[in-house]
């Protein structure tokens, strides 16, 4: 009876319902299939799916301008004389994967030493070749526009991070003509809005008034409460029996 059943659950394969092998070309069925409920609008920073009216914030205005390193003298101090450290801190808020100190080093070499090597050549000038000298300048001003290229891709994502504008020109001319001054507003402007993002998420609740019974209320509380008993034992007494 077994057997019988399980012959019943299957038919037979005749050989002209055969699948023909040769009419199944390699990769066939591996192609990419279009789901609708995946083709929507990520954010091109944290890839979330975004509303079908959601609209790109505008371009916001930076809190200082170019210019206005005495704002803040601490980071127009730091980055006056040592610059290096200035862009490693600007650096590390940017991208917490780079460490200050690895992007301190590079700009010491780069930024730092081609000027030491700009004045050492300017000094000694008297004394080397002029075609080595306009070798050596030219190769600074090129290594000048690399790092402000280099820079200028920081600016860039602190201008995405916060929707910033290009103000006053693009993030790289700015780092190539006003390197420091671009270093001390990029500080400031992290700093304003570490302020803001702290001042809104500190919020302050009061917690609410004790409540306390004055003597009227705690003397109906308690005449309440002796009578209840005697009441339900007055409607205890008061049930009658009938007979059925």
């Amino acid at each position: 009876m077994a057997d019988g059943n399980a012959a019943s659950r299957y038919v037979t394969l005749r050989k002209e319902q055969a699948p023909v092998e040769e009419d199944i070309t390699p990769g066939e069925l591996n192609q990419p299939i279009d789901v609708p409920q995946l083709n929507v609008r990520k954010c091109h920073e944290c890839m979330q799916v975004l509303p079908e009216t959601y609209e790109p914030p505008s371009d916001e205005n930076w809190t200082t301008g170019i210019f206005g390193c005495a704002e803040d003298p601490q980071s127009c101090r730091t980055g006056l004389f040592c610059p290096c450290v200035l862009f490693g801190r600007n650096v590390e808020a940017v991208r917490e994967e780079i460490p200050w100190n690895q992007a301190c080093v590079c700009h010491a070499i780069c930024v730092e030493g081609g000027m030491v090597l700009a004045a050492v050549t300017a000094l000694f000038s008297g004394y080397i070749d002029p075609q080595t000298t306009v070798v050596i300048c030219e190769g600074l001003f090129f290594a000048w526009w690399m790092c402000g290229i280099y820079s200028g891709l920081f600016r860039q994502e602190l201008q995405k991070k916060y929707h910033l504008k290009n103000a006053p020109c693009d993030h790289c001319m700015v780092h190539c003509c006003l390197h420091w001054c671009a270093l001390c507003q990029e500080h400031r402007e992290m700093k304003n809005h570490l302020s803001d993002t702290e001042a809104s998420s500190s919020t302050t609740m009061d917690p609410p008034p004790v409540q306390e019974m004055n003597t009227e209320e705690k003397r109906y509380a308690s005449s309440s409460s002796s009578s209840t008993p005697s009441s339900a034992k007055s409607q205890h007494n008061d049930l009658e029996m009938v007979p059925l």
